[in-house]
């Protein structure tokens, strides 16, 4: 060492400073993106006043094995024979428990842990199962998709196409001189002779006027898509909830935006089991 330090010179020095400032810098790096969890999660927490996301918060920090037995605990001390739902994010699975029984179980698709981010960096978008103590807060029958703008830059990028957003009361303008507008909760082409027609629009077959994917107001029939969630959904809130799939192909991966997907057969039978305000741990 010392004939290194001794004949190496500024280059050993140099070599350590390096070093320092990289280990620095990677610190600097984990402690902001943990703080910038944090706030969202806080946010989250006082937007919805709910105490449930606090609990979220404070399970973030822990590891999977910490998670499951912090689940199991919580569980069993707030009732032992309070039925609960438990969702494993690494294992893909489901389990409807009760008094140290499960009454039910299925696989299950969880968030794909992907990252969207929009064209300048307007928005970005994690797909993350959250963890931790929430809540069944609803439960809905045949349930309609509203696509949230990612599902539009999302379809747009995989087709090679860019995005308009179509505002309550504007219009876009096409290149055989007519607009898209809205007329009531319908999105509707003008011709340039004055005709007047609806658009139609589902999952996949979204409206596409001149290379661009039109982003229709949420209120209009054009932003609401039936089937995509199944038959049934129970709702966690914050937009995220247990449901069906009209593609069961998927149920087991790692494919979702956030969201528990279930096959049908799967989420129609826990609809008939779980009541609202059920909770549902998920590690």
């Amino acid at each position: 060492m010392v004939r290194f330090f001794g004949h190496g010179g500024h280059v050993a020095w140099w070599l350590i400073g390096v070093g320092l400032l990289v280990t620095a810098l990677s610190s600097a790096l984990f402690a902001a993106t943990g703080s910038a969890k944090l706030r969202r999660d806080v946010t989250r927490m006082v937007f919805e006043d709910n105490e449930d996301v606090l609990e979220a918060v404070r399970w973030g920090a822990s590891t999977a094995e910490e998670q499951l037995e912090r689940a199991r605990g919580d569980a069993q001390a707030a009732s032992p024979d309070r039925p609960y739902l438990v969702v494993s994010i690494e294992e893909r699975r489901v389990w409807y428990k009760q008094d140290g029984r499960v009454l039910f179980e299925a696989p299950v698709a969880t968030g794909s842990g992907k990252t969207l981010v929009r064209d300048g960096g307007a928005s970005v978008w994690k797909f993350e199962t959250p963890r931790g103590r929430l809540v069944v807060r609803s439960k809905e029958e045949s349930p309609v998709w509203v696509p949230p703008d990612w599902h539009y830059v999302e379809q747009a990028r995989k087709r090679g196409l860019t995005v308009a957003k179509l505002d309550d009361g504007g219009a876009i303008p096409t290149a055989d001189g007519g607009v898209i507008t809205v007329s009531g909760n319908e999105v509707v082409k003008r011709g340039p002779d004055g005709s007047v027609r609806a658009l139609q629009a589902s999952d996949g077959r979204e409206i596409v006027a001149d290379g661009k994917i039109i982003v229709p107001p949420t209120y209009t029939s054009q932003r609401r898509y039936e089937g995509v969630l199944g038959t049934h959904r129970l709702n966690l809130g914050d937009g995220y909830a247990l449901h069906g799939t009209n593609r069961p192909e998927t149920v087991g991966q790692a494919v979702s935006h956030g969201c528990v997907r279930l096959r049908n057969e799967d989420i129609a039978r826990l609809y008939e089991l779980v009541a609202v305000g059920t909770p549902v741990y998920i590690y």
